[in-house]
């Protein structure tokens, strides 16, 4: 069934374009801000505002539609240009480093080459996985030796936000324009249910994750107004360059090929959340066990929630609202 006849709201491009502006205009005062200007710093957000308009208009679902059927069968081809136009605007305008530029265009096209060989079948082929390991592992290795990070050196306030931005799109060219994978939910749009399931799950793992993080030591309650203040810009960069990527990478792409090809959806559902507590093992100190644990304990709360309405959008909002609790009044 399509986003537009089981959603009662949908996002369409007038609104994703405002939203789309809103954030990069935040995003040039903010650099502003803190000092960043000149022609470098142009190059690096023109490419990031490049990168979160591609992702962005193809959450809304008839964009999404409209593209895939104007485009054809070329869509599979053309998508993958526009990471790959964004590591080469910025390595000519902004690092001139040509091993990395050579590593970045590789990391943009080796996953549309691979998953352009699995073409008609089942989802669940080696290809598949072989594609996903080959976004995600340059984005979660430890900072010093993280490929797009060192892709990406300026400005330093970006450097974070375009990692996950060419990650993202990287993604999305390869599974969704090219592989056309089912079930992945990869739509901005909110349907009968979905409020009670994204409160339900928001307020059963706070009951089960606040506890058990005080008891552990990891979390320290210690509420900030300081960091209260600045959490409207917080909260967007939470939910636009964390949840919604992680919740499309381990739930929408890594959750439903495990549920396919174990023909389980609790199986992927386990799994899935086991590797994405994992992903956090790298946080300091070294290993973060206690990271660890609670990561795959939302993990399973992010995951049953894209189990219950087959959509990105409600586990990304409580992903980041508990991202944004933990911001503000815990330690």
């Amino acid at each position: 069934m399509s986003a537009s006849a089981k959603s009662n709201w949908q996002l369409g491009l007038p609104c994703a374009f405002v939203v789309w502006a809103a954030v990069v205009v935040a995003a040039a005062f903010e650099g502003m801000r803190r000092g960043f200007h000149g022609g470098a710093f142009v190059i690096a957000l023109s490419v990031a505002s490049m990168l979160f308009g591609f992702e962005l208009f193809l959450a809304a679902p008839r964009v999404l539609a409209w593209t895939q059927r104007a485009l054809g069968g070329r869509a599979a081809s053309l998508g993958p240009l526009v990471p790959l136009l964004a590591v080469l605007v910025y390595s000519l305008g902004a690092s001139g480093n040509g091993a990395l530029r050579l590593l970045g265009m590789a990391y943009c096209v080796l996953p549309a080459i691979l998953l352009a060989s699995s073409a008609g079948k089942s989802p669940g082929t080696w290809e598949d996985y072989a594609a996903l390991v080959l976004i995600w592992l340059p984005a979660v290795l430890p900072v010093p030796v993280r490929l797009l990070y060192r892709l990406f050196p300026y400005p330093p306030p970006l450097t974070h936000t375009l990692a996950i931005l060419l990650a993202l799109s990287t993604a999305v060219a390869a599974f969704v324009m090219l592989r056309r994978l089912d079930g992945i939910g990869y739509a901005v749009a909110w349907g009968r249910g979905y409020t009670a399931n994204f409160a339900l799950h928001f307020a059963i793992f706070a009951a089960i994750g606040i506890p058990l993080g005080v008891t552990l030591g990891f979390l320290k309650y210690q509420p900030s107004l300081e960091r209260a203040r600045s959490s409207p810009l917080t909260m967007l960069g939470i939910l636009f360059f964390t949840a919604w990527p992680e919740e499309f990478l381990f739930r929408g792409l890594l959750q439903n090929l495990l549920s396919r090809a174990m023909k389980n959806q609790w199986a992927g559902l386990i799994v899935a959340s086991i590797v994405f507590g994992f992903s956090h093992i790298f946080h300091a100190p070294f290993p973060n066990w206690k990271y660890v644990l609670l990561a795959t304990i939302a993990g399973l709360f992010y995951g049953h929630c894209w189990i219950r309405t087959r959509s990105l959008l409600p586990g990304a909002l409580v992903h980041a609202l508990v991202d944004i609790s933990w911001h503000i009044l815990f330690r």
